[in-house]
């Protein structure tokens, strides 16, 4: 396995592929034989461009040996940084049947986040959109290449960059295949047991963990997460979330999709108009939403205007969905509400198109696999009894092993039998399923993108007014959570204002969902008996303040 990642011990690896958990099939082949099947129906659809599995094939076959030709090799890493548009899939599939590994980067990540990411996993290649969003990705790549010395290969997708960098689209339609045998991908098919994606981690201690799924596990991922959700070839499936998503990718995502023979819609917006249009549009029947999104949809005035009764089911994931939105979901929209919880280092649970309004309402459902081991444990790593708030720790056949690269974190972070804690706080229901309390740590959940308290803090930190910091999460009840930043000030007739704080965290080139997004001047912190700050004095704090502003407004 590549050096850094820790492989499944082998007795237990040939148990998962004994019992037939683990295929032994790399993606990209598990890809091409439902291709073979399903080669003239559709398989993507963005805006006018509709795409047949069997141009997929091709289009991935081609790029695959582009890839080769410009030198990438099996297990080289390449930064994906791609919007929703079909250049993602066909990239992600072509380095999947190859063996080069994708490293799963947002749009929104600025220099901070990509910098450390490449220079990390001493990334090769960097693919990017020209310019989304207003912002210009290739004067990023000039300043990531300069900082990152095993960077090589800039891809493109758009119709113009600078000499030095390739275009995307110019290798899917350079017909290569014309002047060289596809079968020469053959000799770099992937081992099912090797890396196929690198995942990034919310983090909780800075800057994000890099996450290694293989191609067994990832495969059965998706195999098992698309059962609930009764996945066939009729299913229509819309990409709302980044691609780079671990639900939208793989949860069942889009190669749920594929492996079902469906289709997949890509939106490049997140405007409830859009969603609608495209449900209406294409007869969506899968709709995989974070919280603030279904809010959105279920508070939507022209909702009725769009006929969306092709849906079957919306999956809430990425956040905690509130019992009162979820009981509106069936009566407003006519569909099917399915929970899902998990996590980008393995273990999912799901709730059933056929549970109970207590079940679908209130938990999370069951662990997808049989071989889904966990256990709820206290403070004291003893197990708690049923009901009982407890840190959820796990271990099984597409739950990894340990961080790229993180020795030190893996030690903290993995027991030495192979759990992983989590970090959650969950409880037993009596009926088996779980029950999602909150997180360990002090992570900022904003509608399903995890921000790293610490990461904000430390460049707070370097404003030149402030004197400490303190990034703490406050409920909303749209988004779940926002963060808001607590300072003290070095002078204390100084003042410091939300926007001056976010110009200045502008200029520190983070992603914008990082920003506070409510600032309080403090004259001390709260300290415990060592000097640490007191971060659940400060959450209590802003918590009391929002509820008697809230009832101020009533």
């Amino acid at each position: 396995m590549l050096k850094g990642c820790m492989p499944f011990p082998k007795e237990i690896a040939d148990n998962y592929v004994a019992k037939g958990y683990w295929k032994n099939v790399p993606l990209g082949d598990a890809f091409d034989r439902v291709a073979e099947v399903y080669y003239k129906k559709e398989a993507l659809i963005f805006e006018d461009l509709r795409i047949t599995y069997g141009q997929l094939k091709s289009g991935s076959d081609r790029l695959a040996m582009h890839l080769l030709n410009m030198g990438l090799r099996p297990l080289d890493r390449v930064v994906v940084q791609l919007p929703n548009i079909p250049e993602f899939v066909y990239c992600y599939l072509a380095c999947l049947k190859i063996g080069v590994i994708p490293v799963m980067c947002l749009p929104p990540h600025r220099y901070s986040e990509i910098s450390y990411i490449a220079k990390k996993c001493e990334a090769r290649g960097y693919l990017i959109p020209d310019v989304f969003n207003k912002f210009n990705y290739l004067e990023l790549a000039e300043e990531i290449k300069a900082e990152v010395p095993s960077l090589e290969f800039v891809l493109v997708a758009g119709r113009q960059c600078p000499d030095q960098y390739v275009l995307i689209n110019d290798l899917l339609e350079d017909r290569i295949e014309e002047r060289q045998s596809v079968g020469n991908l053959e000799e770099y098919r992937p081992d099912p047991m090797e890396v196929a994606v690198f995942l990034l981690s919310g983090g909780t201690t800075g800057l994000p963990k890099i996450i290694p799924r293989t191609h067994n596990d990832y495969l059965y991922t998706s195999e098992m997460t698309s059962k609930p959700l009764g996945f066939n070839m009729y299913t229509a499936f819309l990409v709302v979330a980044p691609l780079g998503h671990n639900m939208t990718l793989a949860c069942p995502g889009v190669m749920g999709t594929y492996l079902n023979g469906g289709k997949v819609v890509l939106s490049a917006s997140t405007r409830v108009d859009n969603i609608c249009g495209l449900v209406e549009k294409e007869r969506i029947t899968n709709l995989p939403l974070v919280p603030a999104l279904i809010i959105g949809l279920l508070n939507y005035e022209k909702r009725k205007g769009y006929d969306l009764s092709s849906l079957l089911t919306i999956t809430s994931g990425g956040s905690k969905l509130n019992p009162e939105v979820a009981k509106r979901i069936k009566p407003e929209l006519g569909c099917h509400l399915v929970q899902q919880f998990g996590m980008a280092e393995g273990l999912l649970t799901m709730t059933d198109m056929n549970d109970d309004d207590e079940a679908r309402f209130n938990t999370i459902g069951y662990p997808v696999s049989p071989a889904d081991q966990f256990k709820i444990v206290g403070p004291d790593g003893e197990e708690v009894s049923l009901e009982t708030p407890g840190e959820l720790w796990c271990r099984g056949p597409y739950t990894i092993r340990g961080y790229y690269d993180a020795p030190a974190h893996n030690e903290a972070a993995f027991t030495e039998d192979g759990f992983y804690k989590s970090g959650d706080i969950v409880r037993l229901h009596p009926s088996g399923r779980l029950i999602v309390e909150g997180r360990k740590k002090d992570l900022i959940n904003r509608g399903g993108e995890k921000i790293s308290p610490e990461e904000v803090e430390n460049l707070i930190l370097a404003h030149p007014k402030v004197e400490n910091a303190a990034v703490v999460a406050m409920p909303d009840p749209v988004m779940g959570e926002r963060s808001c930043a607590y300072v003290t000030l070095k002078q204390q007739d100084a003042d410091l204002t939300l926007e001056e704080l976010n110009l200045f965290l502008l200029e520190k080139r983070i992603a914008k969902f990082k920003f506070p997004e409510r600032l309080e001047v403090i004259s001390e912190f709260p300290l415990t008996n060592v000097g640490k700050i007191k971060k659940n004095v400060l959450r209590q704090d802003i918590e009391r303040k929002t509820a008697e502003e809230n009832r101020a407004k009533i």
